[in-house]
């Protein structure tokens, strides 16, 4: 299961943040500094894209990341859940986003932060994964769309 999704920059402020168990919010702010601090320090030509931190998480957790241009895309995951899975899981996000926004950037993730939601409640609900074809995924989004500008009011 995921237990959380992360999108900070490369400054460690978060542009997207969500937890999938209740947490306070003191705690998810350290949890967040703690996890950037973790992936920010590690040389991405050396390392591979996975850590752990026992004391933030437990034994069983792993923390899964990419970084890309300005943006560290952080998922944590317990054992249930493939590594590589989920790290497949980001390029499919990442995909998603960059199809969607044309050229994703941290600009489109703070204004339009509503349409980044939705497009990861079509990849992950509760912490489960719910689907991870980017064409179904964008397909779903399209529509959505094209029911917006239709306005549509659900036969009122």
């Amino acid at each position: 299961m995921i237990k959380c999704i992360m999108v900070v920059n490369n400054q460690g402020k978060a542009r997207l943040l969500r937890f999938y168990y209740d947490v306070p919010v003191d705690r998810q702010k350290h949890i967040m500094n703690n996890v950037f601090r973790i992936v920010s320090t590690r040389v991405d030509e050396n390392c591979c894209c996975f850590a752990e931190d026992e004391s933030l998480f437990g034994p069983d957790h792993k923390i899964i990341y990419r970084h890309f241009a300005t943006l560290y895309f952080v998922f944590v995951a317990d054992s249930a859940e493939s590594e590589l899975g989920v790290l497949d899981l980001i390029q499919v996000f990442v995909q998603v986003l960059d199809s969607c926004f044309e050229n994703v950037c941290e600009l489109d993730l703070i204004y339009h932060y509503d349409r980044v939601n939705y497009i990861l409640d079509e990849i992950v609900m509760s912490g489960m994964v719910l689907e991870t074809n980017a064409d179904l995924i964008i397909t779903a989004i399209k529509e959505t769309k094209k029911l917006e500008q239709e306005g549509s009011t659900f036969g009122f």
